[in-house]
């Protein structure tokens, strides 16, 4: 498998444009289950461009984005410019560089699944604050709930390079609760994309686990992506489901 760190930094501009947003509703919800407030410091694990991040700088807290990827840090810095209250942070989720008990809120938006748990787990609990809480959150997108979308997810194994070891919708809350020893509550959301062509074949290039442009094999995939397409497209746009889910708890 391609190394975790560096595997998404030729997709940076596709990730930017095309990987589906975060419903303000986390934000909501978060505030009533676990007292996120303002006033709370938040840690944003593999922050990546800073699409997560987002939300909380919105609701105005601080936010330390902890990013190992060098492209990723520095479109998430054009990105959030216009913050304050962004911080952006070269780390990772085993050595994040912040300061002990520093932290009420660590977040990981899509990036868990990259993690060497028992490391990322000592480290955690020595960033938060007592009675600091962990989100772990992952878009997953419906895969038998239409058509296209049983179509697509055959595409996806098909085309995919690793798609089958990288895929995170096997991470469970039980598999969570072993990682750390704690109990874990979860809730979920709904969230979509519409697309044109162009922008699911943006969205299948922000996947590390997709051929790039310069791979064997490209044109081809993008064809019949396109045959995919034309099959299930309305108006010229087709819809993608996901399920927004939270996991979030104690450590």
């Amino acid at each position: 498998m391609a190394d975790p760190i560096n595997r998404f930094s030729n997709r940076v501009e596709n990730y930017i444009k095309f990987r589906p947003g975060y419903s303000a509703e986390i934000i909501q919800e978060l505030s009533r289950k676990i007292d996120l407030t303002p006033a709370s410091v938040v840690a944003d694990i593999g922050s990546g461009t800073g699409i997560s991040s987002k939300l909380f700088l919105e609701n105005r807290n601080v936010v330390y984005g902890v990013e190992p990827n060098a492209a990723m840090r520095n479109a998430a810095k054009e990105l959030l410019s216009g913050y304050d209250n962004f911080i952006g942070v070269e780390g990772a989720a085993e050595s994040t560089t912040l300061n002990e008990e520093s932290i009420d809120i660590i977040t990981a938006f899509q990036a868990f699944h990259w993690f060497d748990n028992p490391k990322a787990r000592l480290e955690f609990k020595r960033i938060l604050r007592k009675d600091g809480f962990l989100c772990l959150v992952w878009n997953e997108r419906q895969l038998d709930s239409n058509n296209f979308l049983r179509d697509y997810e055959r595409f996806l194994i098909e085309y995919g390079t690793d798609y089958g070891k990288v895929r995170h919708d096997q991470i469970t809350r039980e598999s969570i609760e072993t990682s750390f020893e704690k109990p874990f509550s979860v809730f979920t959301l709904s969230n979509e994309q519409i697309l044109d062509f162009e922008g699911l074949k943006g969205r299948l290039l922000s996947s590390s686990y997709m051929p790039s442009e310069t791979d064997a094999g490209f044109a081809e995939m993008v064809k019949t992506l396109f045959t995919l397409f034309s099959r299930f497209e309305e108006k010229g746009r087709i819809r993608i489901q996901y399920d927004t889910n939270v996991f979030y708890g104690m450590i």
